[in-house]
Parts: C-alpha cells; structure tokens; sequence
C-alpha cells in the first residue's frame, strides 16, 4: 500500500489549446481539483491571467504523476508540495521551471529548510540566497495559446 499525503501544485506557462483535453485528463487522472474538498476538475475552472492551483488529499508517494509528466512534456512551469509521511519521507518542494527540476526540503507549512550539510555544501550566503531563490520560483500565469510561441515563455 502506498503512503498518502496531501499535495498542492502551482503551473502556469502557455498551454497550446490543441493539448487541453490530454490536460484536463491527467489532472482527471490525479484526483487534483481546485479546492480541497476533491470536486472534480474542468477546463471551465481555468484561471485568468494567473497559475492554476490545484490540491488533494491523500495522494499516493506525495505526487502528482500525470500532471507533472504532462509539465515536463510540455513546458509548463510548476511549483509542487507535498506533506510528509512519518518514517517514509518528509515533506518537499519540487519546482520544475521549463527546463530542470529541483527538489526542496520543507516544513509541512511549505518553509524551505537547509541542512548543515547544505550549509557546507552551498559554502556562502550568496550560495545559500540563489538556492533559496530557486526554491521560491515564481510560476507564471497559465496562459491557453494556439500555438506555442517560439521561445515558450516559460523560462524562469
């Protein structure tokens, strides 16, 4: 059985409108909806000129897999946190910016945390700053395009 916990992710970027029903489909597929009482999710729900949010509860090994695959595939930028389970994992931050991803400690109030090991690995304040810069990246709007602009605009 997999351990569960709750989750809450932040994307945006362009979105070509060709792909909205595959999205709609892995968000489907994750159980994730707009709010945390589980109602199912619908393109209707679409934020304007701001990141879609979206959350669940009890979500298997604290990801959503669909959703964050679709990302990758296409682009999109997101910022995803899920809780810790005890004896199992703690809790994270993974921000994905079009391009890499990152993983972040974090509280289960979603505090970035470093280590003294990060400390002495990153070796400088200046180092420690970017890393928790990196960590607080700022998700753009999603934004339902034609077609994707030559550069994305989705590198953050």
């Amino acid at each position: 059985m997999a351990d569960r916990v709750s989750v809450a992710i932040k994307l945006g970027g362009q979105l070509p409108r060709s792909l909205l029903a595959d999205f709609e489909a892995a968000i489907i597929s994750d159980g994730a909806s707009t709010d945390w009482q589980g109602s199912e999710f619908t393109v209707a729900e679409l934020p304007i000129d701001q990141p879609l949010s979206l959350m669940a509860n009890e979500v298997a090994w604290g990801s959503f897999e669909a959703i964050e695959q679709f990302c990758r595939d296409n682009q999109l930028i997101f910022a995803r946190w899920a809780g810790g389970c005890a004896g199992s994992f703690g809790p994270e931050r993974l921000v994905f910016n079009g391009i890499e991803e990152m993983t972040f400690a974090v509280t289960d109030d979603d505090e970035v945390m470093i280590s003294r090991d990060d400390v002495r690995r990153l070796g400088s304040i200046a180092s420690i700053e970017t890393h928790f810069a990196a960590a607080d990246l700022a998700v753009p709007a999603l934004v339902i395009v034609e077609a994707r602009q030559p550069d994305g605009g989705n590198h953050g």
